[in-house]
């Protein structure tokens, strides 16, 4: 077996310098398939998926700075019809406040959305399938990346946003609005903002919500507010602002052990502290919710040190209910 040190000269010799340990460890994975005696298919899969990882790294690594919003639906959908308009109309308003539109980058409302956000402001990760999904033509080729298998492919369509919106769609559409909400409900995934638009006055959205209400929440597969952490409507405005408020204090989260540390772009009062205390207390495993600096760590990893934080020891049960404290620390007069 290769040891460290050879490891170690390889990765020296491609003139790596960063993330050596982590450029190792990919490294012996690979010669460790090998050694396994792994099946061809399997290593076929295993070299595919790490190729469409890089492009797709590729791809977003310009634009790591703007933030991103991914829209879902179907590529069904024909120009011209209400949800067509709809999918251009919010991709539009949101591009226009500086969001980068994120699409599987294929026909119906993908291509609406990239319409929408315009070139310069989208980027596509695309499927290849035998029938049915090509690139669209709104897609610029240099803002595009095509991938063969779907797990790659949700994995890169959700990995970088901050704000998702899914318009009616089928089965793809449905597999992934339910992985997004999977992530949010299991504390997989940081907190985001996601918005499910229907036509005007349609039912595709509150139909499938009165199907988990009366069927899930009501069989105790789910919890009964697990859908408070989506906003269903028809209003291109109302989904637009509510991405966009999503941010308007609340920056960004991280552990530090067992300490949960919320990042605010605004310093709370000690009332507005207090108050939250009183609102939230069912959301601690003890103590109390605190304002507090950058901990030591956060300061050593440069992450974020220059914003006001609260951290509280959040009961890990009840990590769903996030949303409903960043609701409130979105709400609170020093974040004006």
């Amino acid at each position: 077996m290769i040891d460290d040190e050879e490891f170690d000269r390889l990765i020296a010799d491609a003139g790596i310098t960063g993330n050596r340990a982590l450029i190792r460890r990919i490294l012996r994975a690979g010669i460790e398939l090998g050694t396994d005696r792994t099946t061809r298919l399997d290593l076929k899969i295993t070299a595919a998926a790490i190729e469409e990882m890089r492009d797709a790294f590729r791809l977003y690594a310009p634009y790591a700075d703007v933030s991103k919003v991914t829209v879902f639906g179907s590529a069904r959908t024909r120009p011209g019809t209400p949800l067509y308009a709809q999918a251009r109309d919010v991709a539009a308003s949101l591009a226009a406040q500086g969001w980068m539109v994120v699409t599987g980058a294929g026909p119906g409302i993908m291509q609406a959305a990239t319409e929408g956000a315009g070139p310069g402001r989208s980027v596509g990760v695309s499927i290849r399938l035998p029938f049915e999904e090509k690139p669209n033509e709104a897609v610029a080729d240099e803002r595009h990346v095509s991938m063969k298998y779907f797990f790659t492919r949700k994995l890169m369509l959700m990995k970088e946003s901050r704000g998702f919106v899914s318009l009616p769609g089928g089965f793809g559409t449905l597999d992934e609005t339910f992985e997004l909400l999977t992530l949010q409900q299991t504390g997989k995934a940081e907190p985001m903002p996601i918005v499910l638009l229907d036509r005007p006055d349609g039912t595709f959205w509150t139909a499938l919500a009165d199907y988990i209400e009366d069927e899930l929440a009501a069989s105790g597969t789910i919890a009964p507010d697990d859908m408070d952490r989506v906003l269903i409507t028809d209003s291109v405005e109302a989904a637009s602002a509510h991405i966009e408020g999503f941010w308007r204090n609340y920056d960004s989260l991280r552990w530090v052990g067992d300490l949960l540390v919320l990042r605010l772009k605004h310093a709370p009062t000690e009332a507005e502290v207090a108050s939250l205390n009183r609102e939230f207390a069912g959301l601690l495993a003890t103590g109390t919710i605190a304002a507090s600096d950058a901990l030591p760590i956060e300061v050593a990893d440069h992450d974020r040190a220059d914003l006001p934080r609260l951290v509280l020891h959040l009961n890990q049960y009840k990590v769903g209910e996030l949303y409903q404290l960043i609701r409130a620390v979105n709400a609170l007069g020093s974040a004006a």
